[in-house]
């Protein structure tokens, strides 16, 4: 960097000396006036000179020359900024060249100039930029519009128009929104274009589009160029053209492409801001440029409406008839900028005089050095202020006709926001808005600017477009070119499993599956597919499909088709389709027959069920006890004989074989509900043992991965297969336990063989082919453990191929038809369907969880059985307990452990209530009620 900067500094001294020996200094000026270098006392000068340099004869220099006219009528008309001082423009032509263009500046600069206003090309902007900084003179551009024009090394650069930065994020969002994925970027070869399109590059690779093609013109290209480009470019996929070159002559491309057939359906054309320049530039519009350039989306700088502007718009026609009679000096919005450019210097100045400081000039010590020859550099004078000035300027804030005038950290315009313009044969319509803020609307930004900000896709929003061919519905913005290459397809040519993909000699060379589904979904496209199909591999072993990946990322093949595995290693090289095939990887193990155990009959349950059952068969006795006991004889007698009947009640029960009869209402009511209960736990153990019994034939020393990887034993994979990757990567297993395998003969015999005899333990490959293995081993060996991936098959095609979504849609089309179904049975019918997996006793087994819903409804039965039971005794014992004399309160009061011996006494009564029998109990308490009823009558008597 510092060797290019040394080398363009030399070059700029170089040119500086041969043109100080040449130059006359022809000024067209409003005024001049020369200041004192160091002025002794401040005071505010009577003019100050402001430099403007343009290419007159241009679309936008015609436009800003008026502007820049009625910009300074209008400030020095205005007394309520710089007062006294008077605002003098100093106009020089750039004449469209570089060389000149340096020429005008320096003249401009011997003016003394606080600031100069210009250039219009970006080009010219890099190198005056270098003469502004030395000199310490603040360059305002209302044109130049090359994003790296804001870069550091150019400190006085200030634009006040938009930066292209914003302009190609905004045609990024535009491409973005229309869901295309690669564009063909025409562009002229110089500063403005090739940085313009570089941004563009940068903003679509966020949006992971690309520009596939950049076709470069050379400025000033005649139409035999331009016709050269346009017929390269037509070879190309893409139909998506962003033409990004000058208003002057860029007409020209859509004329030519319109003589060769690209302005027609299928083809979309969108433009930067140049294009309608150039066509408010033309007044009146020509039907025939509009038919020309119809169904083209234009980008234009967005400037909000408002009472100045509308003036301003009204007196244009008046100053244009006076100034020139031309057809092409016509508004558009660089004379917004023009005249806005001129009135921010103004009120800067205004601010810089207010806050005391003065405009002096001092020569430039390093020019000082060329005094003893003939070029006169020291006519150069440095802006002594120039750098306070600067700042000035960057704090200003106002509203012009352009709008908000005030600038971010990195010197741009804020709030940038542009016109979404569709050319219709009419002219211009607007179909929308761009800004940072909210990204695309149909409301003027300004309204949106007091909201969060939002730029999700769901916000976005547009009006409709009419297309290129008088179409509406939104191209595809590819096609296949009549004279392009026809599509590489990669096969695997396989050695196993050819049902899948195989070698053929029918026309396509190819069949299988995997070929059927593709064909089938090329068909259902909208368009033809020229394609040719290639085999990848020698035919002797399987191909390394990651292999395969690659070169389908290396543009040997355009889309790889076959059974290949979606995994993330993969897409990271390709774009994959929608899955037409689940996958997954299994193992696969040898089998025995499983012999039967003598415990076998405890299988069933687990044993929490086991404990959980015994516990209730007991508990329920225990209630059916408490409940029978004072009515029934059978559950009455001594301890021993009592306990005997809880446990022979419980489990008869199991049986309904019980011998005991139930005379309580509630024991009968507990006991219908436990025999229910009973009857699902009987005929669930007995389902379940037959599952056992008759299913449960087969074992395998290998119960699933987790076992397979403790067992350091060998295990085969298949040739090519992303297992071998993914065991060693994800599951640590060792390279030297993984076997390749060939083909099924291989898989079967390694199998039998077993890892003793040189085979394997276990088969670790992907679902649909264990199927296939299986049926053609007549069901030998059996898959163990669960899958352990879940993966699919698609086709992989080349990164952000606008096929790939295509084909994707075909495939869910396919399905939602029938038709893959239809294509599965054709290729994937099997003489022996196996089943699967082995059996496992943990499925037949049942638990706890399985009965915790009835066993929860149980015991709330038996606790309101209870608790009815209890609330009974308690009110027969309280009947059957005698009054309390006052001679027992007292006792109680006197001493606690009388009172004690007395509660417990009453204790022992209940007891023995809860014991005695239920007709004892009645007959006590018919005598209770017969004595209290003799003693009413005889107190009755007696009184």
């Amino acid at each position: 960097m510092g060797f290019f900067v040394m080398i363009r500094s030399v070059f700029l001294g170089v040119m500086l000396l041969f043109v100080s020996g040449l130059w006359v200094l022809p000024t067209e000026a409003a005024g001049r006036e020369s200041f004192s270098r160091i002025s002794s006392s401040f005071s505010l000068p009577s003019s100050v000179n402001v430099g403007a340099l343009f290419t007159y004869d241009s679309f936008i220099g015609r436009a800003a020359k008026l502007a820049f006219m009625v910009a300074i009528d209008d400030v020095n008309a205005d007394q309520s900024i710089l007062r006294s001082t008077k605002l003098n423009i100093v106009f020089h032509d750039s004449n469209c060249s570089g060389f000149v263009g340096t020429i005008g500046a320096l003249q401009l600069m011997e003016n003394k100039v606080v600031a100069a206003i210009g250039p219009q090309s970006s080009g010219l902007g890099h190198i005056i930029s270098h003469v502004a900084s030395e000199l310490h003179v603040p360059l305002l551009s209302f044109a130049a519009t090359d994003p790296t024009l804001s870069s550091l090394e150019y400190p006085y650069f200030l634009r006040t128009t938009q930066n292209d930065y914003f302009q190609m994020n905004a045609v990024a969002d535009f491409i973005s929104f229309c869901q295309w994925r690669e564009v063909v970027a025409i562009f002229v070869d110089d500063e403005y274009g090739r940085n313009g399109i570089s941004v563009l590059g940068d903003a679509l690779a966020k949006k992971r589009s690309k520009i596939s093609y950049k076709a470069a013109l050379r400025p000033g290209a005649d139409n035999s160029s331009i016709s050269d480009l346009l017929v390269s470019v037509n070879l190309m996929e893409s139909r998506i053209f962003v033409v990004h070159v000058n208003p002057d002559s860029g007409l020209n491309i859509f004329s030519v492409a319109k003589s060769i057939g690209m302005m027609g359906s299928g083809y979309v054309w969108i433009t930067t801001d140049w294009l309608l320049t150039a066509l408010d530039s033309l007044e009146p519009l020509d039907p025939k440029t509009m038919d020309l350039l119809q169904g083209v989306v234009a980008f234009r700088h967005y400037t909000p409406e408002s009472e100045k502007k509308r003036q301003f718009k009204a007196g244009w026609k008046n100053l244009r008839s006076k100034e020139s009679s031309r057809s092409d000096d016509g508004f558009n919005s660089y004379a917004l900028y023009a005249y806005d450019s001129v009135w921010l210097v103004a009120r800067a100045l205004d601010v810089f005089f207010s806050q005391g400081n003065t405009v002096t000039f001092s020569n430039d010590p390093n020019l000082k050095k060329t005094n003893d020859s003939n070029i006169k550099l020291s006519a150069l004078n440095v802006f002594n202020e120039g750098e306070r000035f600067l700042q000035v300027i960057l704090q200003m804030n106002y509203t012009g006709l352009t709008g908000k005038v005030e600038f971010d950290s990195e010197k741009n315009r804020v709030n940038p926001a542009y016109d979404i313009l569709n050319i219709k044969s009419k002219g211009p319509s607007r179909v929308g808005y761009w800004s940072n803020h909210t990204a695309f609307s149909v409301v003027p930004p300004e309204t949106l600017y007091s909201k969060p900000s939002n730029t999700s896709s769901d916000n976005q929003r547009l009006n409709e477009i009419i297309w290129p061919g008088q179409v509406t519905q939104r191209p595809r913005g590819w096609v296949f070119p009549e004279n392009g290459k026809p599509l590489k397809i990669g096969v695997p040519n396989r050695v196993s499993y050819k049902n899948y993909v195989s070698k053929d000699k029918n026309p396509l060379g190819v069949k299988g599956f995997c070929i059927d589904i593709f064909e089938a979904a090329v068909h259902l496209l909208p368009y033809p597919v020229p394609r040719t199909y290639i085999l990848y591999g020698d035919g002797k072993r399987n191909p390394s499909y990651d292999n395969f990946i690659n070169e389908v990322a290396a543009n040997t093949f355009d889309v790889a088709v076959g059974d290949v595995t979606i995994v993330t290693n993969r897409t990271k090289l390709v774009d994959f389709t929608q899955p037409f095939m689940e996958s997954g990887l299994v193992v696969v193990a040898a089998v025995k027959g499983d012999k039967s155990s003598p415990w076998s009959f405890l299988k069933p349950f687990t044993i929490e069920m086991w404990a959980v059952t015994g516990a209730l068969f007991l508990f329920v006795g225990a209630i059916i006890w408490i409940l029978e006991h004072r009515s029934n004889e059978e559950f009455r007698g001594p301890p021993r004989r009592q306990i005997v009947t809880i446990f022979w009640f419980s489990f008869s029960t199991m049986f309904f074989s019980h011998r005991e009869n139930t005379v309580s209402t509630l024991g009968r009511f507990v006991l219908l509900i436990w025999l229910f209960v009973v009857l699902i736990i009987n005929s669930s153990y007995t389902a379940s043992l037959t599952s056992i019994l008759t299913v449960q034939q087969l074992t395998s020393g290998i119960e699933g991965m987790d076992s397979l990887i403790a067992s350091n034993e060998p295990i085969g994979i298949q040739d090519g297969s992303f297992a071998w990757k993914y065991m060693v990567n994800e599951l640590n297993i060792a390279p030297s336990r993984i076997i390749s395998l060939k083909d099924e003969a291989e898989y079967l015999s390694a199998l039998e063989r077993g890892p003793k005899e040189g085979g394997v333990a276990a088969i670790v490959d992907e679902l649909p082919y264990i199927k296939a293995l299986l049926s053609n081993s007549n069901c030998k060996f059996r898959t163990v453990g669960q899958e352990f991936t879940r993966t699919g098959w698609g086709f992989a095609f080349q990164r952000d191929s606008p096929l790939a979504v295509d084909i994707s849609t075909a495939i869910l089309q396919l399905s939602e038809e029938g038709k893959l179904e239809k294509i599965r049975k054709k290729w994937l019918t099997y003489d022996h369907e196996c089943t699967m997996q082995i059996a496992d006793t943990e499925n037949y087994q049942i638990s706890v969880q399985s009965f915790w819903g009835l066993f929860l409804i149980c015991g709330i039965i038996w606790f309101i059985a209870l608790t009815i039971f209890c609330w009974k005794v308690f009110w027969q014992y309280q009947q059957l307990r005698p009054e309390e004399s006052d001679e027992v309160r007292a006792s109680e009061e006197a001493g606690s452990s009388r009172g004690r011996s007395l509660r417990a006494a009453s204790f022992k009564e209940l007891i023995k209530v809860v014991d005695k029998r239920e007709a004892e109990i009645k007959e006590m308490l018919k005598e209770k009620s017969s004595k209290k009823l003799k003693a009413s009558q005889s107190s009755a008597e007696n009184s």
